[in-house]
């Protein structure tokens, strides 16, 4: 006959036996779907522009002075002007985002990533309102391309930043889901891209944190919170939409810097020759 102390260890057992089955067959939830498991489905940003957040400093702004007019509006197009009056850049930002406004208000041709066949910034990867970004998703990574001349990021899942990462133009990304959002951890950028196309300026000590939020099944919320002690006095967050576009294939698309139409243009203060712009 089973004694006391026998019994009690058997019903512990059995106890924790059924902690460990429940555990194992608690339903897990699925991140969100980004691809929509389509090849041709993509994400194209809306409006071209930040949007403010509750609680942060504002993004950088046009120059009220000199109101940007784009493609197809009915006027003619203009460039992309930086108000310099924002509190949130230091000298040497305004230094040399003046040298460019001066520039092209003077007649030259503004510089940007997307027309110039070259790496675009954090967050402005994600904001090219006529090509898409197609989603890539495996357990382990979350890959995005950018249909323009694809252009990859990778985003490392659930793992931590290794503890010296070299410098790149997406520098480093490991990230997690909540929820409906998937989060990105990037340091680890270099000093080669402009985050925007008014000409912010980065540092080596940019550190971003993006959130992608599935707020129904044709939209996604983009937010950004920007940390860059070199360049700005205080971190700062913007934000914008991405449509769901269907029928956006992948197609291959060739674009190399300097390929065509050399022109001369504007970046980083100085004059440099870039290709013939295309004003998003």
């Amino acid at each position: 006959m089973p004694t006391l102390a026998s019994r009690q260890r058997l019903l512990l057992g059995c106890i924790a036996g059924t902690f460990v089955t429940a555990a194992v067959a608690a339903p897990q939830s699925s991140p969100p779907d980004f691809s929509l498991a389509s090849s041709d489905t993509g994400w194209v940003a809306l409006g071209g522009d930040f949007l403010p957040v509750a609680g942060s400093p504002t993004p950088l702004v046009q120059d009220p002075a000199h109101p940007f007019v784009g493609n197809n509006t009915g006027a003619q197009p203009t460039y992309r002007i930086a108000d310099l009056s924002h509190s949130n850049l230091k000298p040497w930002v305004k230094e040399r985002m003046k040298k460019d406004n001066d520039e092209v208000l003077a007649g030259k041709i503004a510089y940007t990533a997307r027309s110039s066949c070259r790496p675009a910034g954090i967050p402005d990867f994600m904001m090219f309102v006529i090509n898409p970004v197609y989603f890539i998703q495996s357990p382990k990574e979350v890959l995005m391309i950018y249909a323009g001349d694809q252009q990859l990021r990778r985003v490392y899942l659930d793992v931590p930043h290794t503890a010296n990462p070299k410098p790149s133009y997406y520098g480093e990304s490991v990230g997690h889901y909540e929820g409906d959002t998937l989060v990105v951890d990037t340091i680890g950028y270099n000093e080669g891209f402009w985050m925007d196309r008014r000409g912010s300026p980065t540092t080596e000590k940019l550190h971003t944190l993006e959130k992608f939020t599935r707020t129904n099944s044709l939209a996604i919320h983009y937010e950004t919170m920007v940390d860059d002690p070199g360049a700005y006095t205080k971190s700062w967050t913007n934000a914008f939409d991405l449509r769901w576009e269907n029928g956006t294939e992948l197609f291959e698309y060739v674009c190399q810097q300097m390929n065509y139409a050399p022109t001369l243009m504007v970046g980083a203060g100085k004059s440099v020759d870039r290709t013939t712009p295309i004003i998003p």
